[in-house]
């Protein structure tokens, strides 16, 4: 989260990506540090176990909301 607000201080839209199981700790992080904007993408957990393939498809499921993060206004 602490480089997606860096990124979106300097004007760089950005989009923070972690597993299911971060999301209470995102809108923690966000408040903290002042950026209730920041966006976020969780896709589903656990992926510190699964395969490449395994990412891939996590990624591929994502990347519709991972683009509609970055292009809203």
């Amino acid at each position: 989260m602490h480089d997606t607000v860096w990124f979106e201080i300097q004007g760089i839209p950005s989009v923070f990506v972690a597993s299911s199981e971060f999301g209470e700790a995102a809108e923690a992080q966000k408040a903290a540090l002042g950026m209730n904007g920041a966006r976020y993408v969780l896709v589903p957990h656990p992926i510190q176990d699964a395969t490449d393939d395994e990412m891939r498809a996590k990624a591929q499921d994502a990347l519709e909301q991972i683009v509609s993060a970055l292009t809203e206004n």
